[in-house]
């Protein structure tokens, strides 16, 4: 029993780090978003500031932990001792679930203020997985459901005759 308990364990847990995609970084797309029209606006970052993206809770980690809590509590007494103990891992398992799938989806963010040729001034949310200082040159892809993300400009890049590219 000890040994399906452990394997058990292990399937949640990799179940539940494969549920733990980012979503806010700008390098990944959603299904839905992909051959989607994008409204591209380009501008220049004017601040950054770096905040925590709370992780998702979508379920799986409290019932996976609930079962796992549940399966391990079986395991431990007789009788309505061991009734006890498995209502016991079922509602402890589910809370530690629910904090394991949360913390391993949680991350680090970067709030990207950027202002646009227009002169709009807009703030973005998104996974601090690419570099941005002050002064760069960004495009802004927002798709009609509001979701938004912030991208270097290359195409400034390749204007600039320093670069020997025009």
């Amino acid at each position: 029993m000890r040994t399906i308990t452990l394997f058990l364990l292990a399937a949640v847990a990799a179940t539940i780090m494969l549920g733990c995609e980012s979503r806010t970084s700008a390098n990944v797309y959603a299904r839905e978003h992909a051959q989607r029209i994008q409204k591209v606006d380009h501008g220049q970052v004017i601040g950054l500031r770096q905040v925590e993206i709370e992780g998702s809770t979508t379920g799986l980690g409290t019932i996976a932990g609930g079962v796992l809590g549940g399966a391990v509590g079986s395991t431990i007494g007789q009788g309505s001792g061991q009734d006890v103990a498995t209502v016991a891992g079922v509602i402890l398992g589910a809370i530690l679930g629910a904090g394991l799938e949360e913390g391993a989806s949680h991350q680090t963010g970067l709030e990207i203020t950027v202002q646009l040729d227009s002169g709009e001034v807009i703030a973005i949310v998104q996974a601090a997985d690419q570099q941005f200082d002050i002064g760069d040159g960004v495009r802004i892809h927002q798709l009609p459901d509001g979701s938004a993300r912030v991208v270097p400009d290359l195409m400034l890049v390749r204007a600039h005759p320093d670069y020997g590219w025009h």
